[in-house]
């Protein structure tokens, strides 16, 4: 219930047009980019089917959104009485994947040159 209500929160409100959404307190202390800068306009911006949009406001929010909806059907599929789907993603060296990948991530769209200004959120 409160998953769809903040769901609707975000389809009816638009995180860049107002000043009701809480701002990233890391930008805020640090000036510096964290890893969900753009993640509220983000989700604004898949509600309403602009991928480019979400691609423009945080390009690691498409996979993590795939990756938590697979994490999701796969530990919900069980329960509805159907077989388990199988493991593609969790591996014992996943953790440290995702890791590298997120401060890559993080620190790259900090760097103000081109191509990594297009990791920072518009």
């Amino acid at each position: 219930m409160v998953f769809v209500g903040i769901l609707l929160l975000y389809f009816f409100n638009n995180p860049s047009n107002s000043k009701y959404f809480p701002q990233c307190p890391f930008l805020t202390a640090t000036g510096y980019y964290c890893t969900g800068c753009g993640s509220q306009r983000a989700l604004h911006d898949l509600l309403h089917l602009d991928i480019i949009g979400v691609a423009k406001h945080n390009l690691l929010f498409f996979p993590a959104f795939l990756l938590i909806a697979y994490h999701w059907v796969r530990s919900c599929a069980p329960a509805k009485g159907k077989e388990s789907l199988p493991d593609l993603i969790y591996h014992p060296k996943t953790p440290m994947v995702l890791f590298i990948i997120i401060t890559l991530f993080t620190i790259f769209r900090n760097i103000n040159l081109y191509p990594f200004t297009l990791l920072a959120p518009e």
